[in-house]
């Protein structure tokens, strides 16, 4: 939420590549290219009365201002593509996005994002509430993206998962940076535990 401009920090910095940046509300977030996938995507991050498109259009049309509507040419051309290559479910997008499953539901709010071409994706508890299909599928999207040089921020408490998606894991503890941890061959879920519990000191 701090690096998305919804919180603020009392003390620190932030810079986006080198230079020192003040991100103080979400659209200026957005200027720079990051995205923000809440945890809570029911009441936050869907409008459950609109459409599968409607709502995936949301971000894109929020960086355009709402006096410049997106071109229905234009959302029809990118919801489809969207839909289409995160296998959405069913995948007619002028249905009301309550009507679809949970999974369904966080790939709406992922195409939401991935139209703006993030360079940084952060994602709260992507896989949380959904089942073991859709929690595959958004795991291998998330392994494509950063693949393809996207820089995505995967918040989980399934250490497993961290494990299994992660080049890094940071720990935080009471909101503070407590350890950083390459993913190698040497971290375990074992030594996670152990650094958590510590607050970053591991024996």
């Amino acid at each position: 939420r701090l690096l998305f401009g919804a919180d603020h920090a009392g003390s620190g910095e932030l810079a986006i590549g080198g230079a020192p940046t003040s991100l103080r509300t979400p659209r200026a977030a957005m200027t720079h290219r990051i995205a923000f996938c809440s945890e809570n995507r029911k009441e936050d991050g869907l409008v459950p009365d609109l459409t599968v498109r409607e709502n995936i259009v949301l971000a894109l049309q929020a960086t355009r201002g709402w006096t410049r509507p997106v071109p229905r040419e234009t959302q029809d051309d990118l919801v489809g593509k969207y839909v289409k290559a995160l296998r959405i479910s069913p995948p007619n997008p002028e249905i009301p996005v309550r009507n679809l499953s949970g999974g369904n539901q966080q790939k709406v709010v992922l195409a939401r994002w991935l139209i703006l071409e993030p360079r940084l994706l952060i994602l709260d508890e992507p896989t949380r509430g959904i089942d073991v299909g859709a929690k595959t599928e958004i795991q291998r999207l998330v392994a494509e993206l950063s693949d393809g040089g996207m820089a995505v921020l995967f918040i989980s408490a399934e250490l497993e998962e961290v494990l299994r998606l992660s080049h890094k894991v940071e720990v935080l503890r009471d909101r503070r940076l407590v350890a950083e941890l390459p993913n190698d061959e040497s971290l375990t879920t074992d030594v996670l535990l152990e650094t958590i519990a510590s607050g970053g000191r591991v024996s």
